[in-house]
Parts: structure tokens; C-alpha cells; sequence
């Protein structure tokens, strides 16, 4: 599957999400997206919602969070009116990444942002976790045709189906999900990674990572139990604060990330038992049958005047049983290397 011109079957797609990371500011949010393509990031993810497509502006503690997370007792609309990517934004923004060589896309929150993404002919769509039991939104998102990612981070395994299933009822099978854990910063003990490997099969789709840890332990093991995207929140400088400062990873950081991904693809490689040009030179320090010591033509083969030991120019050693016993067929020296025309 490609996501505009990156193939995710030859490498891993690799996303810096800016979220709420540009604190308001548009030279900020230009800078970061410089400093994502000078780290190794593939693509930049947006967020495209305002407060009023989001949540109700409301004094009801049920519009309070309170669920032990870094935002408590911040009211839904006030953190959303502050995180928000302004809209006027977007069309900078994508041009920018754009002009590094980068994809830019973006998670629509509302049809609205869905038809507004449109007329910047995004080259794919992300569902955010909180969105997954959205189903209209997800078929909406999913007829436009585009490639579409769906992070999973609260879904049940019925949640996912039905995300699933809206899509194809739109004929759109241009699907990656991503394995993620809704926890800011996740703990690697929730992450449970080995859940990528039997989305694979389970679901038949491409799978992901969307990681809000803070280690890089987590997508190098994604990569290596087939995850194809890796998705990491991006900021300039953690001492910048900011509503998701807390779990983003500073440049230096996420450049080291995409090192060790990129090395991990090398390390597993493809299913082959065929031998390196490298390997088959080292094959030479194997072990193998030599004569131990000088002989005369007609003597007997014995496990002391015929060893097994490197380098490997002789016979196998498995041959060492079917030989003894057997004679020389001339005058040899210690240090020759075994071979059937010398035995009668």
C-alpha cells in the first residue's frame, strides 16, 4: 500500500505528529516541521478540529476531565480551544512539508474537517483512538478513497471490526491499523506488543504502532514483529511545555528512533537459508577432515592419522565413520586435506 508516493511494503512509514506542539504558534509549528525532516520522519500528521466540532462548550463536570491524565480538572473545551491546530494553518503547514520531500496529512475530527482536508487533497486520513466507536465518521473519512490509518487505542476487539467493516462498505480497503496504547506516557508493561503480530493475521490489513511512550525499546520491537508504520508525537524542546509535551520526543531523540528503525529493518531482512558472499568465505573456518600426520601408500585410515579440524578444505567431517578402516593410495603429508582420490 502506498501513502502518496512511500510504499509501506518496502519501508517503514514513519510519522511525526505535531498536535498541540506549535503552542500557538505558526513559526514554531514551520520550525518543527524542519526539524521532523531533519530527524528522519517520513510524514507530519496534524489534528484538524476546533473546539466547537469537538466538544460543547459546557460547565457540567461531565465536560471536566478527570480521568488521572496529565489534563485533570482542565475543562474539554478550554484544552481543545488551546491544542487546536488553527485551520488558516493547514495549507502552510502541508505546502511546507511538501517542499522537504514529506507526506502531510492529517486526523479529521468532523465531517467538516473532512471536506476541508479535501480541498487539500490530503494523500491519506487518520482516525485518532478516541474516534474509533465513531463509525459514521469513519465511513465518511474512509469514501473519499484514501489510504486510511486507524490508531486503536480504546478499542475493544468488536470496535475494531465495525471500524473495519465501515470502511469496506465504502470499498475502501486501503487499511492500517495501529496497535496504541491510550496512556500519556503509556508504560511499557500496558503496551503488549505481541497483539501487532495477530492483528496481521487476525485482520488481514497492514499494522502499525502509534507509540506515546517514552523509550525507544517500543518501535524497534513493533518493527520486528511487523509493524509498517510507527507513529511518535514530535516537539522542538520538551522544556517548551505545552498540552502534549510530556510524551514527545525532542529531534535528537526521534533522529536516534529512526536510526534504530531503519537498523532493524536491515537486521530482519527476508526468510532465506541461502548464504551471504561473507558467510560462504567464512565457511572456510569450518571444520574438516586433514591427514594429522605423514602416511605411507597402502597405510590404514585411523582417528589418529585422520582428524576432523579447521580450516575447511577437506572432506565433511560426517564422512570420518564411513572412512576409517579404509587405505591410502599414496605417500601423503601432515596437513593435506582429505579427499576421496586418495583413499582406495
Amino acid at each position: 500500500m502506498n501513502i502518496g508516493t512511500h510504499n509501506l511494503n518496502q519501508n517503514v512509514f514513519i510519522i511525526a505528529e505535531l498536535s498541540a506542539n506549535h503552542n500557538g504558534s505558526l513559526e514554531t509549528a514551520l520550525k518543527t516541521i524542519t526539524a521532523m525532516k531533519e530527524s528522519g520522519a517520513d510524514a507530519i500528521k496534524l489534528q484538524t478540529y476546533t473546539p466547537d466540532t469537538i466538544t460543547l462548550d459546557c460547565d457540567s463536570e461531565l465536560f471536566t476531565i478527570s480521568q488521572g491524565t496529565l489534563w485533570d480538572k482542565r475543562k474539554f473545551y478550554d484544552l481543545y480551544a488551546e491544542a487546536m491546530t488553527p485551520w488558516a494553518w493547514h495549507e502552510a503547514l502541508f505546502n511546507h512539508a511538501k517542499s522537504l520531500g514529506m507526506q502531510a496529512f492529517s486526523s479529521p475530527f468532523d465531517p467538516s474537517a473532512v471536506n476541508y482536508l479535501e480541498s487539500l487533497d490530503v494523500p491519506a486520513y487518520k482516525i485518532a483512538s478516541f474516534e474509533i466507536t465513531d463509525i459514521p465518521l469513519i465511513e465518511y473519512t474512509a469514501s473519499k478513497g484514501k489510504p486510511i490509518i486507524i490508531s486503536t487505542g480504546i478499542a475493544t476487539l468488536e470496535d475494531i471490526k465495525e471500524a473495519l467493516d465501515a470502511c469496506r462498505r465504502v470499498n475502501n480497503n486501503q487499511i492500517t491499523l495501529l496497535k496504541c496504547t491510550s496512556a500519556y506516557p503509556a508504560a511499557l508493561e500496558e503496551m503488549n506488543l505481541l497483539t501487532i503480530p495477530d492483528m496481521i493475521k487476525l485482520f488481514g490489513v497492514t499494522v502499525g504502532l502509534s507509540d506515546h511512550t517514552m523509550s525507544l525499546s517500543a518501535p524497534i520491537a513493533a518493527v520486528a514483529l511487523g509493524a509498517r508504520v510507527i507513529e511518535k508525537h514530535f516537539i522542538l524542546n520538551r522544556d517548551m511545555g505545552g498540552a502534549d509535551s510530556a510524551f514527545s520526543l525532542a529531534p535528537t531523540e526521534f533522529r536516534t528512533m529512526v536510526d534504530a528503525v531503519r537498523d532493524t529493518e536491515k537486521l530482519m531482512g527476508k526468510v532465506t537459508y541461502d548464504l551471504s558472499p561473507k558467510s560462504l568465505k567464512s565457511r572456510e573456518f569450518s571444520r574438516s577432515l586433514f591427514i594429522a600426520e605423514d602416511v605411507k601408500a597402502g597405510d590404514v585410515l585411523t582417528s589418529k592419522n585422520v582428524r576432523s579440524v579447521r580450516p575447511g578444505f577437506g572432506m565433511a567431517p560426517k564422512y570420518l565413520p564411513e572412512i576409517l578402516g579404509k587405505h591410502f593410495i599414496s605417500d601423503s603429508f601432515k596437513g593435506t586435506p582429505l579427499t576421496w582420490d586418495l583413499l582406495i
